[in-house]
């Protein structure tokens, strides 16, 4: 049977029922996979995205470990720095102490040496000045008196006086 425009229905009918074939043919070998892939594909995001989650939980946790570590080895350092600078003033003033002490003992041993020095001195000074006296005494009561001689004795007693004064001298510069 030919309608108008030259339609046939047989003709109709056999294209839907290849289109039918074609399009159950094509969601059974091309839908299907390409479903199946995206479902994995889909799956493979999500999975990759707990991952992440759980890497970024994990990351978040070590850094929150890191810097509680970091904070307790700051306090540790902190510590041991102030003990150190406890120690190191100590130690400071422990051997500030024994220099003073030293000086101390050095300036006491110091005054006494001088003190016996000067002891040392006086009583040289007056054992030669007595010698000094006594030959002077000598020589004037032995000798008799004139002008020449009274200038020869002022000379020698000028001249024991010089030599006991250089000897002084020389005994204070060799103490």
């Amino acid at each position: 049977m030919n309608l108008p425009l030259n339609i046939d229905f047989q003709q109709i009918l056999l294209h839907l029922l290849n289109f039918v074939i074609l399009a159950g043919g094509l969601s059974f070998l091309v839908f299907g996979p390409v479903r199946k892939f995206m479902d994995e594909r889909r799956k493979h995001f999500e999975e990759l995205a707990k991952e992440n989650e759980e890497k970024a939980k994990e990351n978040e946790a070590l850094k929150e470990e890191y810097v509680r570590m970091i904070k307790e080895a700051d306090n540790e350092i902190e510590e041991r720095k102030a003990e150190s600078e406890r120690l190191a003033a100590a130690e400071a003033k422990k051997c500030l102490e024994e220099a003073r002490e030293k000086a101390a003992d050095i300036l006491k041993e110091a005054e006494k040496e001088a003190e016996t020095r000067k002891e040392h001195i006086l009583e040289s000074a007056q054992t030669e000045i007595g010698e000094l006296v006594l030959t002077a005494a000598q020589k004037l009561l032995s000798d008799t008196v004139t002008p020449e001689r009274n200038s020869a004795l002022y000379d020698e007693f000028i001249r024991l006086t010089a030599e006991s004064t250089d000897a002084k001298e020389q005994k204070k510069d060799r103490s």
